[in-house]
């Protein structure tokens, strides 16, 4: 006669065969996570795009957080302030924000420019790496976003120039006409940067001149996070 089986051995039970929720990817190590701020047009995006080649980290915008505004008509969209933060979903974004600068990958909805809207059942994973470049204009501006970053800078740029960037980026990346980008500038992008975005460099470690030339403004940045021990590597 065998012996009887032990209570470890003994066969599992339906509820432990039931699947376990699946955890979402997390890094070993909470990342680096820096805000890159300033206008529209202000080369904030180009600064966030250049320190995350040269970090090796993810470079994340603000852009796909737009609402949706697939309940309204085309010319009431058209008609809507896109330089007011009340247009950004925050909670969404400060959950994601908050759930990266924790190690974790996100799904991040996907915006249509050209509609106004998302796209429907699109989703982009976005893991942090070591370094996440957090770029928007309103980088600063989300009072739940400060505490999250290790390191803030802002790029002062000239409304002049500000409106050039931005005049070539919407006529050739989004399909706008020069006239509709220039009311817009003068209604609706001028008058919201000055009420939401310039104040918001109060809250930067770093002001640099977006005149200034891309390497420079990158040493800028490299420099004061190594002094202040921001930087995983030596160089």
């Amino acid at each position: 006669m065998t012996d009887a089986k032990r209570p470890s051995e003994s066969a599992p039970s339906a509820d432990s065969q039931l699947k376990a929720p699946v955890a979402p990817q997390v890094l070993p190590f909470p990342p680096v996570v820096l805000a890159i701020a300033g206008c529209s047009g202000s080369g904030k995006t180009t600064l966030a795009a250049e320190l995350a080649r040269n970090l090796g980290g993810t470079h994340f915008h603000f852009d796909n957080y737009y609402r949706d505004l697939s309940h309204l008509s085309a010319s009431e969209r058209a008609r809507q302030n896109f330089d007011d933060p009340a247009i950004i979903e925050s909670p969404l974004l400060i959950e994601h924000v908050a759930a990266m600068a924790r190690g974790e990958t996100i799904q991040s909805p996907c915006y249509d420019f050209t509609t106004h809207t998302r796209r429907p059942g699109c989703t982009e994973s976005v893991s942090p790496g070591a370094y996440l470049l957090v770029d928007g204009i309103f980088a600063l501006y989300f009072a739940e976003l400060l505490p999250l970053y290790q390191f803030r800078v802002y790029v002062d740029t000239g409304d002049e120039l500000c409106f050039e960037r931005r005049l070539r980026r919407d006529v050739e990346q989004r399909g706008r006409t020069p006239e509709s980008v220039r009311l817009q500038y003068e209604a609706t992008v001028r008058p919201s940067s000055l009420a939401f975005v310039r104040p918001s460099a109060a809250h930067a470690d770093l002001v640099v001149d977006g005149t200034g030339s891309l390497d420079w403004k990158v040493e800028r940045v490299l420099t004061e996070m190594r002094t202040r021990g921001l930087l995983r590597f030596q160089g």
